[in-house]
């Protein structure tokens, strides 16, 4: 008889432990919350086929889907309702192409119903540090097309996440002399990995109106560059601290302008980068995800309801194909996102099935109307998660080694279970 998430016997260790003072992968960013190196806790389909799926945003609450119940998400249609969530591995080129073993690293993942690859820099200055990835050069296109087809041929799908770091990047890693930039120059008390190691945050520059124009411009053209690369589609990424959260936060956007002041200003940069991209290569390939009420990356928002709220509200008339939830932890505010929002919404939950003890929380929020949850770290050494969990089988644990960076250590070695059944492992 087969387990349902909630039997899940967690590892022993998390990908917390095995990078002290490191942010985990499930969250997707080595950029640390504070000088302290405090760190935020995160993150075989069945008979159903996706021609079955179901529109995301309709099941009805007393009909709670399981996980392994296909959806559709936009123009994609999904085997079922298990998320990749975005995690930065740092394996890209230099130059920030992505590599063949980034190709492999996916392509092992495909079984989940949709992979969100991690986040990958729109223009040169929105690079998050070193070995991240870009899409903004033909080369980068390429890369990137070859984990499409990898990901593909093996019967998945895949987002990419476009981010832009913001106060966030560093000049240690930025290329040509490009300095930070934010939507105003208050330095985040935060720590960002680099190739000298961890270094404090620098202030940044202001952006300018014009400037701010040419970033919304760089994610359109970032996002066309992904769909012609055969990717699924694109995130958008408005949360941890980076970028376009900083215009959200009322610490970090100190502006009186049009791109700050009252809440209509503080949301307009992330709502035009949304149609931007929309506009770009249709809605239904487009998602966004926010972190209300997040202090990563030394945010403060001191009115998150207000904010995401006018956001959702915003964008809700002209729905993109998901919203993606990074848990708040308030329960309230997660309820009116979910009231408030009218198409699939994808969420990860504070904790993974690394994290607990008992039942893990996908199939609660699947009752309280999620569409797909997202699983971070405990994708990091288990390939075959969507197996391990319809079958409730014990979870591999993350080695201390090759989180960010390096080679195949830590990153495309982990067995699945028919492999570990064959003694590997």
């Amino acid at each position: 008889m087969e387990a349902t998430p909630a039997k899940i016997t967690p590892a022993k260790t998390t990908p917390a432990q095995a990078a002290p003072g490191e942010a985990t992968p499930a969250e997707g960013t080595p950029a640390q919350a504070t000088p302290s190196e405090a760190t935020p806790s995160e993150e075989t389909p069945g008979e159903a086929t996706p021609a079955q799926a179901a529109p995301g945003g309709t099941a009805p609450a007393e009909a709670a889907p399981t996980l392994f119940d296909p959806v559709r998400l936009g123009a994609v249609s999904l085997p079922n309702r298990v998320a990749m969530a975005p995690m930065t591995r740092s394996r890209a080129e230099p130059d920030g192409t992505p590599t063949p073993l980034m190709a492999t690293y996916y392509a092992q993942r495909a079984s989940a119903g949709l992979i969100i690859a991690e986040g990958t820099h729109p223009g040169p200055a929105g690079r998050i540090g070193p070995g991240a990835p870009g899409l903004h050069t033909d080369e980068h296109q390429r890369g990137w097309a070859r984990v499409a087809d990898a990901v593909h041929e093996a019967g998945g799908h895949i987002f990419v996440q476009l981010m832009h770091a913001g106060r966030l990047a560093h000049p240690a890693f930025l290329p040509d002399g490009l300095h930070p930039l934010a939507p105003s120059p208050v330095r985040a008390r935060a720590l960002v990995y680099t190739p000298d190691g961890r270094l404090d945050a620098v202030t940044p520059r202001e952006l300018t109106g014009a400037r701010i124009r040419r970033i919304i411009d760089d994610f359109a053209r970032a996002a066309r560059r992904a769909v012609a690369a055969g990717l699924d589609g694109v995130e958008i990424h408005a949360a941890n601290g980076y970028l376009l959260h900083q215009f959200l936060g009322d610490s970090s956007n100190l502006r009186t302008d049009r791109w700050g002041g009252d809440t209509a200003g503080r949301i307009r940069t992330v709502v035009e980068v949304v149609r931007a991209v929309a506009a770009a290569v249709g809605p239904d390939r487009v998602g966004l995800r926010i972190s209300p009420g997040n202090h990563y990356g030394d945010m403060a928002e001191h009115d998150p309801g207000e904010v995401y709220t006018a956001l959702i509200r915003e964008l809700a008339d002209d729905p993109i194909a998901y919203l993606h939830l990074r848990e708040t932890g308030d329960a309230a505010l997660d309820g009116r996102v979910r009231a408030l929002w009218p198409a699939a919404l994808i969420v990860t939950p504070q904790n993974n099935p690394c994290d607990l003890a008992k039942a893990h929380p996908a199939a609660w929020w699947l009752k309280r109307g999620a569409d797909m949850v997202a699983f971070g770290g405990a994708f990091v050494a288990n390939p075959d998660l969507v197996e391990r969990l319809r079958l409730g089988a014990p979870l591999n644990q993350p080695a201390s080694t090759g989180v960010y960076g390096g080679g195949a250590e830590g990153y495309t070695d982990y067995p699945t279970l028919s492999e570990q059944a064959r003694g590997r492992g």
